[in-house]
Parts: C-alpha cells; sequence; structure tokens
C-alpha cells in the first residue's frame, strides 16, 4: 500500500471518529439570533388608544420644515378627500446621481419648491407660475456636481440653502437675488427664521446665526463634524429664548438667541441592532419638536427622546429610529420609523402605542438590484395622518387606531415631505413636479 494511500485512510478513519462523537450542548436559554434586531418580529400589540386631537387651524402659510418655528402645528385644516388639483414641473427629477431634498413652503400666497439640481420655482397657489432661477454655479460642470438644497420663507423672502455651501436670499416676488453668504459647507438644515436672524446648520458640524436683512454672520456654534449624513432636511427649532440646533453628528445643541453662548447641549446617540445601513447615519431628520417645556427628537438610526426644553435633561428614550419629522399631537407622538413603519409613540414615556407597516422593498427584476420605497410625513390634518411615498400613493390613517382609511394616486411617487397651507396639500413628486391636492 502507498503511503499516500496510508494517510488518506488514516484521515478518513479519524474525521468519523470525531463525528461519532456526541454534540457539546451548552447550558443556557435559547435565543433567536435575529432576536433584538432589525429583521426580529415585533412583540408589539397595536391598541387603540382614545386621544383628544387639537383642533385643526386653517393656516394660511407653511414657511419652513415643521410649519412653525417650534415645528408644532397640532393639526391643519384639509377636506376629507383630497384629489390632484394640479401639477407644475419644477425642471429636473431624481435620478441615480441626482436627489431632491426640499420640502415645499408657501408664505403669503406664493408656493415655492426645488428640483434636484438647485432650481427654484415660484408660484401662485393655483399653479401660475411667477419665476424660476437656479441657484448655483454658472459653469454646467459645476451645476452638476452637487444636488439637494433646502429652503424657507418669510418676511417677503425666499431662503435657499444650496448643496454648494451658500445660503441666498431671494425677492419671494421676482426671484431677484438680495444676498449671499457662503457658509463653507452645503446646510444639513433648512434656514429657520425668528425675528431678525435666520438660523440654519452646516453639514460640517456648525451652527449659525444670521442677519436676514443683510446676510451678515451674527454668531455661531461648533459641533461634532459628522462621520455620514443622509441630507435628511432637518431644521433649526426656536422656543424660550433659545435655538436648538440638529447637528448632523446627532448633537443638539441650545443656545440664547441673543448672543449664541451655549446653554446646554446632548448627543442622541445609539442605533438599532441589526440594522448595518441605518446604524452609520447620525442625523435628526425634521428638527427637534417643542411642546411647552418639552423637547421630542429622534435619529435616523434607532433613537427618540425626550428631553427638558430649559436643561436639556433625558426625561426618556426609546430604541425606535426616526426617518421622518416627529409630529406631535394630543399627548402623542407620530413618525415613520427606521423599518418604514407608522408610529404612535405616548409622549409622556416612549411607549409604541401602535405601528403600521409601510410599503417596503420593491422586488429586484432583470438584474436591477433591491430599491428600497420611502415615506413622508406623517401631517396631521382633518383628522388623519397622511404619508406620502415613493410607490405613488398619499395614504391616510386613522390617528386613533393607525387602520389605513383611504388613499389617492401620487403621480411620480413622493420625494419630498407633504405640507398642508391653505386647505391644500403640496408635494414634490420624484419626476420633479410639485403636486397640490386639494
Amino acid at each position: 500500500m502507498s503511503v499516500k494511500r496510508l494517510f488518506a485512510g488514516t484521515a478518513a478513519l479519524a474525521f468519523l471518529v470525531a463525528c461519532s462523537e456526541p454534540d457539546l450542548i451548552l447550558p443556557g436559554e435559547r435565543l433567536d439570533y435575529r432576536d433584538g434586531m432589525a429583521g426580529a418580529a415585533e412583540a408589539q400589540v397595536n391598541s387603540e388608544r382614545k386621544i383628544a386631537l387639537p383642533k385643526a387651524r386653517a393656516n394660511a402659510d407653511w414657511e419652513t420644515i415643521g410649519g412653525v418655528a417650534t415645528h408644532n402645528l397640532g393639526q391643519v385644516a384639509l377636506g376629507a378627500a383630497p384629489q390632484l388639483a394640479f401639477a407644475v414641473d419644477l425642471g429636473e427629477g431624481e435620478s441615480r446621481r441626482a436627489r431632491i431634498t426640499a420640502s415645499p413652503v408657501v408664505s403669503g400666497g406664493v408656493v415655492v419648491a426645488m428640483d434636484a439640481r438647485a432650481r427654484v420655482t415660484a408660484m401662485t397657489t393655483t399653479g401660475d407660475v411667477l419665476w424660476a432661477k437656479t441657484v448655483g454655479p454658472r459653469n454646467s460642470d459645476d451645476l452638476n456636481s452637487a444636488s439637494g438644497g433646502l429652503l424657507t420663507a418669510s418676511g417677503g423672502r425666499v431662503y435657499v440653502a444650496t448643496p454648494y455651501g451658500a445660503l441666498v436670499a431671494l425677492d419671494r416676488n421676482t426671484g431677484a437675488e438680495i444676498w449671499t453668504q457662503d457658509l463653507g459647507a452645503p446646510a444639513s438644515a433648512a434656514p429657520t427664521v425668528d425675528g431678525n436672524l435666520l438660523y440654519v446648520v452646516g453639514g460640517d458640524g456648525r451652527g449659525w446665526a444670521i442677519e436676514a436683512e443683510t446676510g451678515r454672520v451674527r454668531w455661531n456654534v461648533i459641533g461634532t463634524p459628522p462621520s455620514l449624513n443622509s441630507a435628511s432636511g432637518s431644521a433649526v427649532a426656536i422656543a424660550d429664548g433659545l435655538a436648538i440646533f440638529p447637528m448632523p453628528s446627532g448633537d443638539l445643541i441650545a443656545a440664547f438667541k441673543s448672543g449664541g453662548l451655549q446653554r446646554w447641549s446632548s448627543v442622541i446617540a445609539g442605533a438599532r441592532l441589526g440594522n448595518a445601513a441605518a446604524s452609520r447615519i447620525s442625523d435628526i431628520p425634521g428638527g427637534p419638536v417643542v411642546n411647552g417645556d418639552t423637547l421630542y427628537v429622534g435619529n435616523v438610526s434607532g433613537r427618540v427622546a425626550a428631553l427638558a426644553l430649559a436643561t436639556g435633561e433625558r426625561l426618556w428614550t426609546a430604541r425606535e429610529g426616526a426617518e421622518s419629522a416627529l409630529w406631535y399631537a394630543g399627548g402623542s407622538l407620530f413618525f415613520v420609523n427606521d423599518l418604514n413603519q407608522l408610529v404612535r409613540m405616548d409622549a409622556a414615556n416612549g411607549e409604541v402605542i401602535w405601528r403600521q407597516a409601510l410599503p417596503g422593498f420593491i422586488e429586484p427584476r432583470f438584474g436591477l438590484p433591491n430599491t428600497r420605497h420611502a415615506s413622508y410625513g406623517p401631517v396631521l390634518a382633518g383628522g388623519r395622518l397622511i404619508v406620502a411615498s415613493s410607490d405613488g400613493a398619499l395614504r391616510q390613517f386613522d390617528p386613533v387606531s393607525g387602520a389605513l382609511v383611504g388613499q389617492v394616486e401620487l403621480p411620480g411617487g413622493a420625494a419630498s415631505e407633504p405640507i398642508v397651507a391653505g386647505g391644500v396639500l403640496y408635494v414634490v413628486s420624484k419626476t420633479g413636479q410639485l403636486l397640490a391636492f386639494r
């Protein structure tokens, strides 16, 4: 017998002997490997808890993210069965290289929206275009080097935070440029106007207070530079003499409006186990929401928290991410979480009352990669929670139970948060159109 055959036979015998040994079973409780992770089955049992909704507000304007500087509108007025009233082309839609990140705004009877390449369009509330202007580099190659941007309107002006690191003030009625301020980095939060100052956050982790009239810098605060953010469209909150800056790193800095002295700071940190994609993103979408002496805030990766407005003291923390702005009403928080679920949470303690699944992934076909549907909102309007989704539907949910109570086709699919002003709902589509529903 050859040496090779002898060695092979000996190895095979050793393998069989090893396989015949009994398995070693370690003591301890057995848990599914997904327990506590993003793909785990939820133990949540939905409940229909009564809610005292605030009276619907007949708001004529929606000038910034969240509608007002506290990001707390309660409930806005909207008809029972909104239908598409008109659509206006804004310019370039979304693509692999360009994103729409600006929600539309309404101020003084003028609706302003933005395409994926910093083209700003102003129109009447009936869809007649007043002016259109590209706010960015004059060189066409530079113009295609970035996408997105954020909008605010107030006092007869439109403020545009461009993806090229500039903050630009335009005349609301003509589109004429009034001033430009270099921020040194693209904005990660839309400007919030309060009195004669506007407050904005740069993608490099700096917060600015800028004179609305002249564009001069009054003061700034510095947070931790982010490692990765998602241009989620946040905004500074203003309340009780404080400006609360949501930094892209997850820092939350409260500074006195009068001079920029820091009052307190906190970090909204933490991620959902098993959700590798979101865990690297620390953005605070929509910005903080202020109700009385409490501030509510959530990050993309997996935390929602309540803090004392005056001190920043943490009141509670919930293990839910927030991919949309938080909406406060009647002692509850409503938001789209990091698992693409519409969630109702008890604002007193962070307990989840119900969760409703929203459209998830598009099945891959013809060798194309997975595509995830995005959901924007909710807005509490006309007694219903309204969510705009990129799958082409405007869905309406019961705030008590979370049940789907209505659905309207949304041509092109949503690319922005929905807003409501003057009894009309506006949203920007992925194809680069402003859609109005009334």
